[in-house]
C-alpha cells in the first residue's frame, strides 16, 4: 500500500496522473467510478484534459460501485444521475459503456449476479476509485461485511445515513435504508485501488485503512492484502497516521528508484 500525502487540491491531479497513463498504454481500460464528495476533483482534473484535447476515454468502458434500492429513475440522489452529471456528461466516455447496479430491478438477487457478470465479462476493473466512509466502509460495504462478499444488498448502518442525509435535505430518515453494491471480494479484483479521503473527520477511518488490525469492523481493512492500491490523503485526513512522516519521505524518494 503506497500512501501518499498531499494537500487536497492537488489530489485529482494526481489521480489523473495514473488514469491518464493507463489510457495511453489502454485506451479500451475498464474504470471503476465511485460517488459522493471524495473524487469530484479526480473528475474535474480528467474532464479538464479532455476539454483540453489531451486524453480521451472514447474506448473506455466503466463500473460503478453502488446504487439506492427504489429511488426513482432520474431521481437527482440517484447514483446513476450523480455520475452522469459530475462526470460521463462531461467527458467523452459513452455512457451506453457505463453501467452501474440496478436498484429497482424486481429480482435484485438475480440483478447482483448479473451485474457481477458484466465485470467479469468486460475482462474486470483496471482502476478503481474509492472513498472511505467515517467508519470505515468502502461502497456501501458497511461494518461487519464479509471479505469475500460479492455485488448484493445491504442494509445502510445509522451512522451511513446520517452522513448521506446532506444529500436528502438533511433528513438521515429520507435516506433509503437498503443499496445495491459491489462486495469487498468483487473489488480486491481490481487491479489498482485508487483510494481518496481529505478532512480530519476521516482521520480515523485512514488510520485503520493503513496502520490497523485488518478486521470487519473497519471493512477498508482488506486493502492491505491487495497488491496494488494507492492511498491519497490530505494532512487531516492523515493527523492520526503514525508513521506519516515515512511515507511523506517515501513519497518524496519514490523517483530516486532505478529500474
Amino acid at each position: 500500500m503506497e500512501v501518499v500525502i498531499t494537500p487536497e487540491a492537488s489530489i485529482g491531479e494526481l489521480v489523473a496522473d495514473d488514469i491518464t497513463a493507463l489510457l495511453t498504454r489502454k485506451p479500451d481500460a475498464v474504470l471503476g467510478l465511485a460517488t459522493g464528495s471524495s473524487p469530484l476533483r479526480i473528475y474535474d482534473a480528467v474532464a479538464a484534459r479532455v476539454a483540453r484535447g489531451e486524453l480521451s476515454l472514447a474506448g473506455a468502458r466503466a463500473f460503478t460501485l453502488d446504487e439506492y434500492v427504489g429511488l426513482p429513475v432520474g431521481d437527482p440522489r440517484a447514483y446513476r444521475t450523480v455520475i452522469e452529471a459530475d462526470f460521463v456528461s462531461r467527458v467523452d466516455l459513452p455512457t451506453e459503456l457505463v453501467h452501474g447496479p440496478d436498484g429497482r430491478a424486481p429480482d435484485l438477487a438475480a440483478a447482483c449476479a448479473s451485474y457481477e457478470e458484466a465485470i467479469r465479462s468486460a475482462g474486470g476493473v483496471d482502476l478503481q476509485i474509492l472513498g472511505i466512509g467515517t467508519d470505515g466502509h468502502i461502497a456501501f460495504n458497511e461494518p461487519g461485511s464479509s471479505f469475500a462478499s460479492r455485488t448484493r444488498v445491504k442494509t445502510l448502518t445509522e451512522q451511513t445515513r446520517r452522513d448521506n442525509a446532506r444529500f436528502f435535505d438533511g433528513e438521515p430518515d429520507l435516506v433509503p435504508m437498503h443499496c445495491v453494491t459491489q462486495g469487498l471480494g468483487t473489488i480486491m479484483e481490481a487491479r489498482h485501488v485508487v483510494l481518496v479521503a481529505a478532512g480530519g473527520g476521516k482521520a480515523e477511518a485512514v488510520h485503520h485503512l493503513v496502520e490497523g488490525a485488518v478486521s470487519a469492523l473497519w471493512p477498508a481493512t482488506i486493502l492491505q492484502h491487495h497488491p496494488r492500491v494507492t492511498v491519497f490523503v490530505d494532512d487531516e485526513a492523515a493527523s492520526r497516521l503514525q508513521l506519516a512522516d515515512y511515507y511523506r519521505s517515501s513519497y518524496a524518494r519514490r523517483g530516486m528508484v532505478t529500474r
